[in-house]
């Protein structure tokens, strides 16, 4: 929302992987840093001659440590089941296969995480500091993996509906 101050996440796009009565934890999906997957991959010892689909900002949690945003079926040695279609793989085997061309199609590297503790994130949708939006497999397609990373949070509002012009920080409930 408008009104969010806290540089980690003004203007971010974050993607909730998991939300359950410990916390949550997501990813932010749109904010790409300076770090190309060149640079990322030599940094883990792998040769990379891929696209550069570029290296995000996850989130202000465990910047050091890399997450794999992806919709491929294969069995990685550490993954989250997001969904059917979405998973988020912390393990070196996806950035070797992703090295070697034989990863997924589709995936979004990111250094951190977003992370909430227990009812922390429900607190802030109750104050109106996040909009949020249902998952949907078009979400993934047309907003997760869209090469325009500055562009999704505006896709992300017209799925919605929304005029972010017409969004202001003041809080009201009925």
């Amino acid at each position: 929302m408008p009104q969010m101050l806290d540089p980690n996440f003004n203007g971010t796009l974050t993607y909730v992987c998991e939300h359950n009565e410990q916390g949550a934890m997501g990813v932010i999906i749109n904010r790409r840093i300076q770090l190309s997957m060149r640079e990322l991959f030599e940094q883990v010892e792998l040769p990379f001659s891929g696209e550069d689909r570029g290296v995000f900002a996850g989130g202000p949690v465990q910047q050091d440590r890399g997450f794999v945003l992806h919709n491929d079926e294969r069995k990685w040695e550490s993954s989250l089941d997001i969904s059917d279609s979405l998973k988020l793989t912390t393990s070196k085997d996806i950035l070797s296969a992703i090295s070697n061309n034989e990863g997924p199609n589709d995936y979004l590297i990111t250094l951190g995480y977003a992370g909430w503790g227990e009812g922390q994130l429900e607190e802030e949708l109750t104050k109106n500091t996040w909009l949020s939006c249902p998952f949907s497999s078009d979400v993934i397609s047309e907003i997760i993996f869209c090469p325009d990373s500055e562009h999704k949070l505006s896709m992300a509002m017209d799925k919605l509906g929304i005029d972010t012009t017409q969004l202001n920080g003041q809080i009201g409930h009925a």
